[in-house]
């Protein structure tokens, strides 16, 4: 994963993260959709290195 990607994915994790402790002292559901939401974005950058990793794997190969 590119430094930019990867940068990208650790701003709006934080991003979502400060929104949830916001969020805390408003709505508690709100906080647990938020919080639900920063671990969906850390998952799919997981998902996404894993990826293009095995892509870039597979074209080195050939």
């Amino acid at each position: 994963m590119g430094k930019g990607l990867s940068l990208w994915f650790a701003c709006s994790s934080i991003l979502i993260l400060t929104a949830a402790s916001i969020a805390i002292s408003y709505s508690f559901w709100l906080a647990l959709l938020l919080g639900f939401l920063c671990v969906m974005n850390i998952g799919w950058g997981f998902i996404l290195k894993a990826k293009l990793r095995r892509k870039q794997e597979s074209l080195s190969a050939d």
